[in-house]
């Protein structure tokens, strides 16, 4: 796994494999995402427009925006709201302003009821409405204002006299008092133009026109983060964090699983594979215990790195597997001797195939199975045995785990004289042999003091 890519196979296999632990991570993080939100009470938030008259730049707009939610209009709202125990530089946090499209400023208000909250954006509307015009106000000219007001009326005056000179002109349908009115009329309408032109000339003249497009609506529900989001949020990062930490736990692992890397660490020669059939590669401890207990509640006690059962042969094949396996130990013994079959304590696939190959051996020098702790690992003393086999599967123990059985059975007088792979497989049909097929696997007592001390 440490150096294979991740894949989707991958983390599904994580899924399918540890379900119940991801299911109890969920939950936490679900109650860590409850446990939030009853720290920050829910929040609404509406908001109300307000529409400015005239042409503005885009500058001015974000001016206005900021001007929104100045001091000055959020402390005027909040002395208009006169909440208890909520001062300005509160609400000040709880209002903001954008520059929309179509010369609109809209402003959000939000507090921890929806009454409150149209309330806030709406006092804020007025109160920026207010003190915009008063900005206007104070921005523009006395005289000038008087000066526009005579050129107005002048411009009124005028506009009358022209009507009462085309009532006097001829009423008759000749040219001359036709082209009179019109050139009367033409006088009339350049006038008006040229005093639009002056009042839109005039920086102050639309833009006090500010006006709030209607009430802000009452939220009908929670702003975000709402108690459910948090709720899901939590449970979802807990599941992915628990999917996060079994890919890297699996990409710093130091079990071994090539052959090389598994008999030098032992320091001793490989003698060859043998297939277990079984439902799937498991590794289960078989502690005793509240936490033994607890970890085969959650799944935790079987392997979940390993991959798929590979088919194998059917009976006869592995067999076969078994007999060469003998015969090279035969062969690689100098003379004939009794041999100490040594497998790490919790490796089932292991017992199971040092069952299988003691009952394989038939004549041959293999004395007894005995399982060892990796953890304090212990061999018992040389008896009638002259050596150690090592029966383990692969990828289950790291190069440390292993060197220290090898260390044991050098303590105890017993060399390791070869190593035997079990590698888990599916089961198939069996065919019929000339050798019939054992009713079943023997299984071989091991005494108490035979096995690792764990102590």
């Amino acid at each position: 796994m440490s150096d294979d890519t991740i894949r989707l196979v991958t983390i599904g296999r994580i899924i399918r494999r540890r379900r119940r632990l991801l299911i109890v991570l969920a939950l936490m993080g679900a109650l860590v995402g409850y446990g939030i939100s009853l720290l920050f009470p829910p929040q609404y938030t509406t908001s109300a427009s307000v529409l400015l008259s005239g042409a503005w730049e885009e500058r001015e707009l974000l001016t206005q925006a900021q001007i929104a939610t100045s001091s000055v209009v959020v402390d005027r709202a909040a002395a208009t709201l006169d909440w208890t125990g909520v001062s300005g530089a509160e609400l000040r946090d709880r209002v903001s302003a954008t520059a929309a499209d179509g010369n609109i400023i809209k402003i959000s208000g939000t507090a921890d009821t929806p009454q409150r909250a149209q309330q806030l954006s709406d006092q804020v509307a007025q109160q920026f409405v207010t003190f915009a015009a008063r900005i206007v106000d104070g921005n523009s000219d006395p005289e000038a204002a008087a000066q526009r007001e005579a050129l107005q009326q002048t411009v009124m005056q005028t506009s009358r006299r022209i009507t009462k000179l085309a009532d006097a002109a001829d009423p008759g349908q000749t040219v001359e008092s036709v082209q009179a009115r019109t050139e009367l009329e033409k006088l009339r309408t350049s006038l008006q133009e040229a005093v639009n032109k002056l009042d839109q000339a005039d920086p102050t003249a639309n833009k006090a026109n500010m006006v709030v497009m209607g009430p802000a609506a009452r939220p009908a529900g929670e702003a975000p983060p709402t108690k459910t989001q948090l709720i899901v949020a939590g449970a979802l990062v807990f599941f992915l964090l628990g999917v996060i930490g079994h890919l890297t736990a699996a990409r710093m692992s130091r079990r071994l699983r090539t052959q090389p890397e598994i008999a030098a660490a032992l320091g001793s020669a490989l003698l060859g594979t043998v297939d277990v059939p079984g439902e799937r590669p498991v590794h289960r401890p078989q502690g005793r215990g509240l936490r033994a207990r607890i970890r085969r509640l959650l799944g935790v006690d079987i392997r979940w790195d390993m991959p798929a059962l590979p088919a194998s042969g059917d009976e006869v094949d592995r067999r076969i597997r078994y007999r060469r396996v003998c015969a090279r130990l035969r062969d690689q013994l100098p003379a004939p001797r009794r041999l100490l079959v040594v497998v790490p304590d919790g490796d089932e696939i292991a017992r199971r195939a040092a069952g299988q190959l003691a009952a394989e051996a038939e004549g041959d020098p293999l004395s007894r199975v005995v399982e060892v702790s990796v953890s304090r690992p212990m061999v018992p003393d040389r008896d009638h045995e002259s050596g150690a086999l090592v029966v383990l599967s692969a990828g289950s123990w790291t190069a440390g785990e292993l060197a220290g059985i090898a260390e044991a059975c050098t303590d105890a007088g017993q060399e390791v004289v070869g190593i035997v792979l079990a590698s888990p497989v599916r089961a198939s049909p069996a065919r019929s042999a000339g050798r019939p097929r054992d009713a079943a696997t023997p299984v071989l007592a091991v005494s108490d003091d035979a096995k690792g001390s764990s102590g």
